[in-house]
């Protein structure tokens, strides 16, 4: 078990040693470590290396110029200048909080950004300004459309958070595919097949095979085929694609340029990044603050109260489970798996940073 405050240290340093401003290096830390600490270590410092391969070949820059193309009073498009998602996408949700402020609602597009973290962090931003909080991104192309054979839309996460009173508040985070490309890392790293129903090979055949990823296989939407509502989860990946990089001029579906080095380049298309969509609502703009999170603790506590199936032991309101693991790796520490650990120590060689 790791002290987290031990990993948000080396965390930051790495970052420090890459380029980043001392601020900006505490952001990025901040994102990742969050994620740790909310039991989504998909998205945590197994990723780290990822960000210093993109470094090295030149793929994102540590001093981006963050400029806003077209703006209205509630609205703003945002070149990220091909800058880390992790210090693009903070800057980028902040304005749409200080947009919804004044406007009521604020809402953010960006585009020559790059990989943000977990979209939840972003979402839950709006929630200490009464806010509702609304974030999403596409991603690498390796999520088949239903009834297709080849990666072309990316894992599309959503999140939303909605502030409660005396309950704690509502946070969905969820990838738009069965599955996160991070969880079939994981199978892959401990040698386990997939569950069935997540991935297919080129030919768009059912495997259980985690490295088909690697052989030119893709992960199959929410849903899976359109007898389980796959078409529904097709529609899902494809809303958060067109958000987030139609509306931002960002590279869309299969012309994101990849960052995996094993996902080939489908469209030979101008580098443009992957694009975010952020979104604030000022809860006061329809209904008192008070008034609404008396309602949201009375919505939260009706599903608390529903009775669960045999064998579980209750009905679990989204945030749940994230809240609680991050109240236990505080105290207790934070395990990181074999994969993590290994892409850390490299990362200490390299930058001759010390890690325990």
């Amino acid at each position: 078990m790791y002290d987290y405050q031990y990993l948000f240290n080396f965390t930051q340093t790495i970052f420090e040693k890459m380029g980043l401003s001392v601020g900006e290096a505490r952001q990025a830390a901040d994102v990742l470590m969050r994620a740790e600490l909310r039991n989504i270590s998909t998205h945590g410092l197994v990723r780290l290396p990822e960000y210093v391969r993109l470094w090295q070949t030149n793929r994102i820059t540590v001093t981006p110029e963050f400029t806003v193309v077209h703006e209205t009073p509630s609205t703003a498009l945002v070149d990220g200048g091909k800058g880390l998602g992790l210090v693009t996408a903070p800057k980028a949700m902040h304005l749409a909080i200080e947009k919804a402020k004044t406007a009521g609602t604020g809402w953010v597009a960006v585009r020559n950004s790059y990989h943000f973290g977990i979209a939840g962090y972003y979402a839950m931003k709006a929630l200490e300004h009464d806010m509702i909080g609304i974030a999403m991104t596409n991603a690498n192309p390796l999520v088949a459309p239903t009834l297709g054979k080849s990666g072309m839309l990316g894992t599309n996460p959503i999140a939303v958070a909605v502030p409660a009173g005396e309950e704690p508040p509502f946070v969905a985070d969820f990838a738009t595919s069965a599955v996160s490309r991070g969880k079939v890392d994981v199978f892959e790293s401990r040698g386990e097949a997939a569950p069935e129903g997540l991935l297919q090979d080129g030919e768009g055949n059912l495997v259980t095979d985690p490295s088909v990823l690697r052989k030119g296989g893709a992960l199959r939407t929410l849903g899976g085929d359109v007898a389980h509502g796959g078409h529904k989860g097709f529609c899902l990946t494809a809303i958060v694609d067109i958000f987030t990089a139609v509306f931002s001029g960002a590279n869309f579906g299969p012309t994101v340029v990849p960052t995996l080095g094993y996902v080939k380049d489908k469209a030979g298309a101008e580098d443009r990044g992957i694009g975010h969509f952020f979104g604030a609502m000022r809860i006061d703009a329809f209904q008192t603050a008070d008034e609404f999170k008396a309602g949201m603790d009375e919505w939260i506590r009706t599903f608390r109260r529903a009775e669960p199936v045999a064998g579980q032991q209750r009905v679990i309101i989204p945030g749940d489970p994230e809240r609680e693991a991050e109240a236990l790796h505080r105290k207790e520490g934070i395990r990181l798996g074999l994969k993590t650990l290994e892409g850390l120590k490299k990362l200490s060689g390299m930058f001759g940073v010390p890690f325990e």
